[in-house]
Order: structure tokens, then C-alpha cells, then sequence
């Protein structure tokens, strides 16, 4: 008999190119590849089109049964929310979210029945501020729903583990599991034609994130402005803001000239292995993280860092990075700016944290994330 563990994969057709989205493409991609003997991983997803199932297909070698679900993704979220459209006699079902079909069910006659869910960080909690209201919300919702019926919570960090055990006691359930860099972020051979094509200048800082207060870029924009700031360009690369919200804007409102900052937009992994690759610094002052990818596919490439305090990049960095405190808020650029430059105009500094980074991207692999997802579902 084979037991089967059922995936919630809806975040790899709506949100493909953010955290989760890529979190669940890798994490499922291996789950599948180092699933027990006897065991096999099939994909829980919406309604959606035969392109979107084939693509699932393509992007999941070996993956088991595509469960398609009767209602798009907009209604089945609305319904799970609610705790309606629950799946009877679902098995083991996991879920790289918090989305998912949870309700009671019956462990003690049927302890095969079992849902774990995904809290990636706490921002609704600590941060409602700086997230959209509504999603905040739906995140409070989800998470109270979690609380009575998910058997276990998977986080990506202790940080998160701990604050969240501070906002609801789900007691023995939570395990700590992190991500990885992308199975498909690698250097290509024509890596050359491809700086030329983004525009790479010799030296540059590089970031990741939209440009708003969460991920801390206005602060990094701002610190360019400062007196101690390194003279070098300020690349972003990740999507556009909001609509009253973009780079070009925060440069103009601090004095910037036009050519100083310059966002490139969503890059492909191959554009970004070699922006991540060439950075003088990269830097990464998001005010809010429960993990902090960018930062480790950053140690991946060897780039210098220059991070915030928040304490689960803390975590992930483990020293590895220049932490820049993020209290004192009209301070913070200052001190962005101090930390960049002094990475950037000491080169036994810079080489120094190109090989703890290289040292420290060691430390986090997908396979050792799937390896305790399986071990999670079987303590359960």
C-alpha cells in the first residue's frame, strides 16, 4: 500500500514569482525526489486551465495525481477561510501557507488524517502597519483557524517559532523548518552577455524587494543621500511598488540624481545568479522577515552583506553579514550607509564575508527541508 502526501501547490500558479510561490515549487520538487520507499506526493490545486496543470506536471518530475479542485483559486480561498470545503478523508495533507482546508477531524479513530500548515512570519502581529489591511486579516483569520485544527505549524526560523508562540499557544506543534536557494539559481555560461544586457556597472549595490517600508528599501534609498554613503549606484531588482510607491520617486525625494538608483525589475534566476554574483554589496534592511531568502542566495554568490537586526535574518545570517541596527528609525539610513561603505572601501572586509557567506549558504539545503517535512507528517 502506498501512502501518499497530498501538497497544496495553488502558490506556484498565483504567486510563481514571489517567496512562497518558489517555496513551494522547491519544497515539492523535493519531496518528491527523497519520499520514503512505499511513499509518493501527489498536488491539491484549484481550478485552473490544462496549460496551468501541465506546467505543474513539467515543473514536478515524478509528481503522483494532479487533485483539481471544482472552484477557482479566489473562491476555494474564500471558502477555506471560512472553514468550508474541507477534504474528507484527506489523508496527509501539507500546505506551504496558511490556505488550507482546515476543520475538525477525527485523529483518534483516524489518525491518518493530518494537516500541517505554513506561517511564514508574523508581520499581521507585529508589524499590521506595514501590509495591506485586508491581507493582515485574512492572515489573523487563517491563523486562529491553524490554531484549532492544524496538527503541526511549520516556520522557517526559531525567531518566528518564538514570536508566534508569544501571539497563540499552539504548544508542541510547531517544528522549524527553513528554505533554500533555488535548485535553478545558477551562473550561466553567458554571464557576461548578460551583464551587459541588465546594464551592470563595474561596482554597484544590489538589493531585493519592493520598494516599501517592510522590506526597508526607502531606508536604503535614503541612506545614499548621507554623508559617509559610498559613491555606488543602487541596483533593486523584485517587483514595483505600490502605485504611490516606487524607487524613482524615494530617490527624487532624497536628492538623488536620476542615474543613482535603478530598478531592474523581476529577473530570471539566470539574470540574477550573475546581479547576485557581481554585487559589490548586497544589502538587505528589510524591518520584517521570518527568513530572509534573498540573504542566503546572497551567501550563495559570495556577495558581501549588509543586513538589518531583525532577528530572524539575524538568525539565518548567523554572522555571516554587517548587522545594522534598525532602532533609532531617523537613524537607521546613517548607519546603513556607514556599514555599506565600509564594506565597499575595505576589500579585506569584502573578502572576509565572500567566504563566510559561501561557508554559511552551506548550511541550508532543500533536501534536508524535505527530509523533515516527511519526518514531521510520520512523528504525527
Amino acid at each position: 500500500m502506498t501512502t501518499t502526501l497530498s501538497v497544496i501547490v495553488d502558490p506556484m500558479l498565483t504567486n510563481a514569482t514571489d517567496g512562497i510561490g518558489r517555496y513551494t515549487e522547491e519544497l515539492t520538487r523535493e519531496l518528491i525526489q527523497v519520499a520514503p520507499p512505499g511513499c509518493s506526493v501527489e498536488a491539491i490545486v484549484s481550478s485552473s486551465s490544462v496549460d496551468d496543470y501541465a506546467r505543474l506536471h513539467t515543473l514536478l518530475p515524478g509528481l503522483g495525481r494532479l487533485a483539481k479542485g471544482r472552484l477557482n483559486h479566489k473562491q476555494q480561498s474564500a471558502l477555506w477561510r471560512y472553514g468550508f470545503g474541507s477534504i474528507r478523508g484527506k489523508g496527509m495533507v501539507h500546505a506551504t501557507s496558511l490556505l488550507a482546508p482546515l476543520s475538525k477531524h477525527d485523529r483518534l479513530n483516524n489518525e491518518a488524517d493530518q494537516i500541517v500548515v505554513t506561517i511564514h512570519d508574523v508581520a499581521a502581529w507585529t508589524h499590521p502597519e506595514l501590509l495591506d489591511s485586508r491581507n493582515a486579516a485574512r492572515q489573523k483569520a487563517l491563523a486562529r483557524r491553524a490554531h484549532r485544527f492544524a496538527d503541526a505549524v511549520v516556520v522557517p526560523t526559531h525567531s518566528v517559532a518564538s514570536q508566534l508562540g508569544e501571539i497563540m499557544n499552539f504548544g508542541d506543534r510547531i517544528r522549524v523548518i527553513g528554505g533554500a536557494v533555488s535548485s535553478k539559481l545558477l551562473l550561466p555560461v553567458d554571464a557576461d552577455d548578460r551583464a551587459a544586457r541588465l546594464g551592470l556597472p563595474p561596482r554597484y549595490i544590489l538589493s531585493i524587494g519592493a520598494p516599501d517600508a517592510r522590506k526597508g528599501i526607502p531606508a536604503l534609498i535614503a541612506s545614499l543621500a548621507h554623508p559617509e554613503s559610498a559613491d555606488l549606484p543602487l541596483l533593486i531588482a523584485g517587483p514595483g511598488g505600490a502605485a504611490d510607491v516606487d524607487a524613482a520617486t524615494l530617490a527624487a525625494e532624497a536628492g538623488l540624481a536620476k542615474d543613482r538608483v535603478r530598478t531592474l525589475g523581476f529577473l530570471a534566476d539566470a539574470d540574477l545568479a550573475v546581479a547576485l554574483n557581481r554585487a559589490t554589496v548586497f544589502a538587505f534592511p528589510s524591518i520584517v522577515e521570518g527568513f530572509g531568502l534573498p540573504l542566503v542566495e546572497a551567501f550563495h554568490f559570495g556577495a558581501p552583506v549588509v543586513h538589518s537586526d531583525e532577528p530572524a535574518v539575524l538568525e539565518v545570517s548567523a554572522g555571516a553579514g554587517i548587522a545594522v541596527p534598525r532602532d533609532d528609525e531617523a537613524g537607521y539610513p546613517g548607519r546603513l550607509a556607514g556599514a555599506i561603505a565600509e564594506v565597499a572601501g575595505n576589500p579585506e572586509l569584502a573578502e572576509r564575508l565572500h567566504f563566510q557567506g559561501l561557508d554559511r549558504a552551506r548550511a541550508f539545503s532543500w533536501s534536508d527541508s524535505a527530509h523533515k517535512v516527511w519526518q514531521l507528517h510520520a512523528d504525527l
